[in-house]
């Protein structure tokens, strides 16, 4: 007798159909602010947040929001204070997780399978900067496993060149997931901070490849001289 095997998490299967654009129906935009109201007192309870910066931000896309990624409440953090709203690339993983992934679907994310080129994400994110929106980008591609910043990735400056939108560098700290997690554990509330630089733009170049490299190197550097010095990892040689 054989015994079946259990169904693999959504996670494992190539699901393209969840990698899209969300759109902006009325119930979603009611969804978005609703949540807002129950979720901005909370955050402003437990995290304590400084939150400087915010005059930087538009009012109206396109353009990428770039920042540093230390763990799950950097999310809440930009949910509840951001200005307006924006539509964050986000990993599938979560879509498996009770009550996050639903809320992250009905919030309206552009769900990205990692591990293997997600065409259809990037589609996703160009047509939403073709639509105005704001797309939300950790270009680090992962949570900082040392809390300092990491190797970034080039998405966020392929999508930037590509469609030739500015960048909007937002940066976090004291949002690490031992830090806030311990800080529950023992009901005690934790001082954070979340600070939105000015607007860039990246350089073309002849030669794309290097374009995006160089980018890249800028984009991360950028959120390195925002951060203090021990949140600034690989690039904490930029100052």
């Amino acid at each position: 007798m054989t015994t079946q095997a259990p169904p693999k998490p959504i996670s494992e299967i190539w699901r393209p159909e969840l990698t899209r654009l969300p759109e902006l129906t009325p119930a979603r935009r009611l969804f978005r602010h609703l949540a807002r109201a129950i979720v901005r007192p909370l955050v402003a309870f437990w995290l304590k947040p400084q939150v400087t910066g915010l005059e930087n931000f538009p009012r109206q896309g396109p353009a990428i929001l770039v920042s540093n990624h230390l763990g799950d409440a950097d999310a809440l953090l930009m949910f509840s204070y951001l200005p307006v709203f924006v539509d964050a690339l986000a990993k599938i993983e979560l879509y498996d997780i009770p009550f996050v992934g639903p809320f992250m679907d009905a919030y309206g994310v552009i769900w990205v399978h990692r591990g293997r080129p997600d065409r259809r994400a990037i589609s996703a994110a160009l047509e939403g900067l073709r639509r105005g929106r704001i797309i939300a980008i950790a270009p680090e591609g992962r949570e900082s496993l040392t809390g300092g910043l990491e190797k970034g990735t080039d998405g966020a400056a392929f999508l930037a060149l590509k469609a030739d939108v500015p960048l909007v560098p937002v940066v976090v700290t004291g949002t690490e997931n031992k830090r806030i997690y311990e800080g529950l554990r023992r009901l005690k509330r934790l001082p954070t901070t979340m600070t939105v630089g000015e607007p860039f733009r990246l350089q073309h170049l002849p030669d794309r490849r290097e374009a995006i490299r160089q980018g890249t190197e800028h984009i991360m550097r950028t959120l390195a001289r925002m951060l203090p010095e021990h949140y600034r990892g690989v690039y904490r040689d930029v100052v």
